[in-house]
């Protein structure tokens, strides 16, 4: 090291090194300076500017007694006059309608006095109060809902501009970040909370759930607050806890702005939501699936029913995959969804589907989600009554019995599945008795016979299971059955 640095100081002289050495410092000064400041010292100068744009939102709502028998008064008696006052004031059960309060959160998106919140906070009310964090109270209107993803639109008339937040980019959000949460937590009043986002992309129990979970304290009365980022844009509505005593324990989750915004643009326009509809049924694509679909991997929207609809028209069928919806690759159901609900109204899109091997684009134009109306195939089948075992599985023709004993309509058609052995395959994937195939091979069967050819073309074509769309109540899904087990 010692002859390094004569050699270091024989070559370069030192009014050359030193600049080097000073350039150095100032890299390492500054990458720790922008360490310092992804780790805030304090939250005071965020929650300053944002407490004025948030709410306490106070609910009232009538509620009924429970039924009590009234009190029993001799016919003449002296005091049937007063009882029967008494009934007549407070009701047939003797007890006056009892008014209860709730509370929540929420937070004011425009100066002339639109707020946001929970459906849930405000479901029912039959009067909802503002506080603001100024001291002044003003009484809301509701403007619209949604209970798809609980959310709600309300409007107030301020005298003079209201202080508001602007929606920020829950997209650009990172597992990792700092975020802060508002509200009225247990009636509180106003109350902050800091903590990082958790995770993204949760569902918990909605088609268009995109929930931000994050550590910040959420507690009862936090609902329909806001979750902000270090820069004072609201990137969540704090919707849900995860808890088994009804406490916060760090679970909590808030519904995505790329989705809040999205509904809440469409409230504010038309007081209600107007969801783009594709028009089909779908389930995941399982690896059985796959294989059975003859699909290279197991991703895609598998289409189990065509109602009525845009699909329809558009020449879309059962056993289509979806792989792509308007550019964008479809890895599930869900995505799917969430994709075709935010399209606009009307608009033809590009889907691209996998069928029978080979790959398809249908040109669909969307329509209205709100306005679907579900529609069933008609058409009757009158085989006799023939009884087989497939697979663990005994099925039967359908018949006009067949249908008054499982409360089909007349225009059922398919196998039903009689019963089920209960250490098949079929029993794991989940069939029972009653349910009703209508397609093995992605082709309609209507008698056993034409089960056992599709089993046989199959087998002959080396696949390893068949596929079978089973209905139950309804519902459609496709499940897949290995040939060589029993």
């Amino acid at each position: 090291m010692r002859n390094e640095t004569l050699a270091l100081r024989r070559t370069y002289p030192i009014s050359y090194v030193w600049p080097i050495i000073l350039g150095i410092a100032l890299l390492l000064a500054q990458t720790l300076a922008a360490a310092a400041q992804s780790r805030p010292d304090t939250f005071a100068d965020l929650a300053e500017k944002v407490s004025p744009s948030v709410v306490n939102i106070t609910t009232t709502t009538t509620v009924a007694t429970n039924a009590q028998p009234g009190p029993i008064v001799p016919d003449g008696s002296p005091f049937e006059d007063f009882f029967r006052d008494f009934l007549d004031r407070n009701g047939p059960n003797g007890q006056a309608p009892r008014r209860s309060n709730a509370l929540g959160s929420g937070f004011v998106i425009s100066e002339d006095g639109f707020i946001v919140t929970n459906n849930h906070v405000i479901e029912g009310a039959d009067e909802i109060m503002i506080e603001f964090f100024e001291g002044f109270d003003l009484e809301a209107t509701i403007i619209g809902t949604d209970k798809n993803t609980d959310l709600a639109l309300l409007k107030v008339d301020p005298e003079k501009p209201l202080k508001f937040v602007n929606w920020g980019d829950s997209e650009v959000a990172r597992v990792g970040d700092w975020v802060m949460a508002m509200g009225n937590p247990l009636g509180q009043g106003f109350s902050v909370s800091a903590g990082i986002v958790s995770a993204r992309g949760r569902a918990l129990s909605g088609s268009y759930d995109d929930y931000i979970q994050t550590d910040a304290a959420i507690n009862r009365g936090n609902s329909g607050g806001p979750l902000f980022n270090m820069n004072g844009d609201v990137i969540g509505v704090n919707t849900a806890i995860l808890s088994p005593n009804g406490g916060s324990i760090g679970i909590g989750f808030a519904m995505s702005s790329r989705v809040a915004e999205n509904v809440i643009n469409q409230l504010r326009e038309y007081g209600e939501t107007r969801r783009g509809w594709l028009g089909v049924r779908i389930q995941d694509v399982t690896d059985d699936l796959a294989e059975g679909l003859g699909l290279e991997e197991a991703r895609g929207a598998l289409v189990t029913d065509v109602p009525e609809g845009p699909a329809l028209e558009a020449g879309m069928e059962a056993g289509d995959v979806i792989l792509s919806f308007d550019g964008v690759d479809v890895d599930d159901t869900r995505g799917l969804v969430r994709q075709v609900g935010n399209t606009t109204i009307g608009k033809e899109v590009r889907v691209l589907v996998f069928r029978n091997g080979e790959t398809e684009t249908l040109r669909v134009t969307l329509g209205r989600r709100e306005d679907a109306e579900n529609a069933v195939p008609a058409s009757i089948n009158r085989d006799d009554p023939v009884t087989r075992e497939f697979m663990g599985l005994t099925v039967s023709n359908m018949t006009d019995e067949l249908r008054e004993q499982l409360g089909l309509p007349e225009s059922a058609e398919g196998l039903v599945v009689a019963d089920v052995t209960e250490d098949s395959e079929a029993y794991e994937e989940g069939l029972r008795a009653g349910d009703i195939i209508s397609e093995a091979g992605q082709e309609k069967v209507t008698s056993v016979t034409e089960l056992e050819d599709r089993i046989e073309e199959a087998r002959e074509a080396g696949r390893k299971s068949i596929l079978l769309l089973v209905r139950r109540e309804g519902d459609p899904r496709f499940v897949a059955l290995g040939l060589d087990k029993g």
